[in-house]
């Protein structure tokens, strides 16, 4: 489940019989200074040690077993999913309720460790008020990609391919989150043309699409991704304002890094 979507059941999550919820915030961005040569495993490490031996001074038995328990299985986590480390790794665990919410994010976070009655939600909240619910949108000769994202993660995936038969953009079933933007470009030299002489009309079909989804989704910010020509026009198409535009060929690269260059 998506961490946007699993914030109110965290919200509402809390110990009965004293503290229980370890909350994990890990920045592991390789563009950071100071994570140059991962960093983040000694971070990672200290910061789990310290409150160990913290419970272990309280002498309250019942909590550092559960702790040790739970610090065992966040280290697993994290170092054995290292290729997926992207910006920052979030992470909640506590035995009661087997709650156990981990996110790869793309945004970064501070390094943090929390030991309460409750999830630490300080930095989340922040970060989905910096990165409410969005659209990007890589519009390419024939295809246009659409990108639901919330805190920073892909929500959906929707794609609209070109029909020159019918002159009608077509839906058609999106990919994974990790997946990549390839370009479904096999078009002739005519077909091209005749795109190019019908650009503007062609994007402002899709322009409508885009508006809707924007109020139907409840988007706060709509991003443009893309060469220079299919993204000014279809930005000259569209009623709503635009928050950013990238002006980059993106169609081949992975989602990750088409996040990483709309959040940066």
């Amino acid at each position: 489940m998506a961490l946007a979507d699993e914030l109110k059941a965290l919200r509402e999550f809390r110990c009965e019989e004293g503290k229980c919820v370890l909350s994990v915030y890990l920045n592991t961005d390789r563009a950071d200074s100071e994570q140059q040569k991962g960093e983040w495993k000694i971070r990672l490490k200290n910061g789990l040690k310290r409150h160990e031996e913290y419970l272990e001074a309280s002498e309250n038995k019942d909590q550092l077993k559960s702790f040790r328990k739970l610090r065992k299985k966040v280290e697993n986590e994290v170092n054995g999913n290292q290729s997926q480390l992207q910006k920052s790794v979030v992470i909640f665990a506590s035995d009661v309720d087997d709650l156990w919410s981990v996110h790869y994010m793309q945004l970064p976070v501070e390094t943090s460790f929390h030991w309460d009655e409750a999830p630490v939600l300080d930095q989340l909240t922040k970060l989905q008020q910096d990165f409410p619910k969005s659209g990007i949108v890589l519009p390419n000769m024939d295809e246009v990609k659409i990108l639901e994202t919330d805190l920073g993660e892909i929500q959906d995936t929707r794609i609209y391919s070109f029909d020159p038969d019918t002159g009608n953009w077509n839906y058609k079933q999106g990919m994974g989150a990790e997946d990549k933007i390839m370009s479904g470009a096999t078009h002739t030299d005519k077909y091209d043309q005749r795109f190019q002489e019908n650009l503007n009309r062609f994007y402002k079909d899709m322009a409508g699409n885009i508006e809707r989804m924007k109020q139907d989704r409840n988007w706060e910010a709509l991003y443009l991704v893309g060469e220079a020509d299919p993204v000014n026009t279809l930005e000259s198409q569209l009623r709503v304002p635009v928050d950013k535009s990238v002006k980059k060929n993106l169609n081949n690269v992975d989602t990750s890094k088409v996040l990483e260059h709309v959040f940066n």
